[in-house]
């Protein structure tokens, strides 16, 4: 009976661990890790190699430009500027990462989730509608418009969006709980996938004729 007790405590303990093992991004096991592409570093941290400590300067920490409106001038009207792991080498193992989000007059950030990161969303200018879904079974949207100085968190891996509501420009920024969030824009992945999805599939699922399949697949891979 005791012997059966310690085995169920020992499964628990290492569900537990499993659980906090991959809850976020890994806690820093020294002061920063300046990533660097050198595969002769004995240093391995989450995919990303560290800059010897002894050679890191300030500029490994700063980076510039976000002041830059991006070009919104494409069928959505917007333009996200992600600063993650990968162009800020200095946010390696911090777990943090920014966007700077430029919106054309009625501009949007199509559906989208961010599958490792929650988001903290800051409007600088403008007017934005945003809003999440939550999931199975209630599907719940959760929506507000928001107005310069406003911020809206989005939950990690929930589906969510941004749309410009006025007729000026509107800019945000966002905030991640990750070095490096990711990013799934819902349209892209369901008709843009390569090799395509089996249009069965994407009929059956969202209750359309094949010529709408046929056409946005043909729109995404375009």
């Amino acid at each position: 009976m005791m012997k059966g007790v310690h085995y169920l405590v020992t499964v628990a303990l290492l569900a537990l661990a499993s659980t906090l093992a991959f809850a976020d991004d890994p806690s820093p096991l020294q002061d920063f890790c300046v990533a660097i592409n050198n595969t002769n570093s004995a240093v391995f941290v989450n995919g990303k190699f560290c800059k010897d400590p002894m050679l890191t300067i300030a500029d490994d920490f700063v980076i510039s430009g976000l002041d830059i409106p991006g070009n919104t001038e494409n069928q959505l009207g917007s333009s996200v500027n992600l600063v993650n792991v990968d162009k800020f080498a200095g946010l390696n193992t911090l777990g943090i990462s920014l966007a700077h989000i430029d919106f054309a007059p009625y501009g949007v950030n199509p559906p989208h989730t961010h599958p490792r990161g929650s988001e903290l969303l800051v409007v600088l200018e403008g007017t934005l509608l945003v809003g999440f879904v939550t999931s199975d079974p209630d599907y719940r949207l959760f929506t507000k418009t928001l107005n310069q100085g406003d911020a809206f968190v989005f939950p990690m891996g929930h589906i969510h969006f941004q749309l410009n509501m006025g007729e000026t420009n509107a800019v945000a920024f966002a905030s991640f709980s990750s070095q490096n969030p990711g990013l799934i824009i819902i349209a892209n992945a369901v008709f843009g996938s390569i090799p395509p999805i089996n249009p069965i599939v994407l009929i059956k699922a969202f209750q359309v004729d094949k010529n709408v399949v046929d056409y946005l697949q043909k729109i995404f891979h375009g």
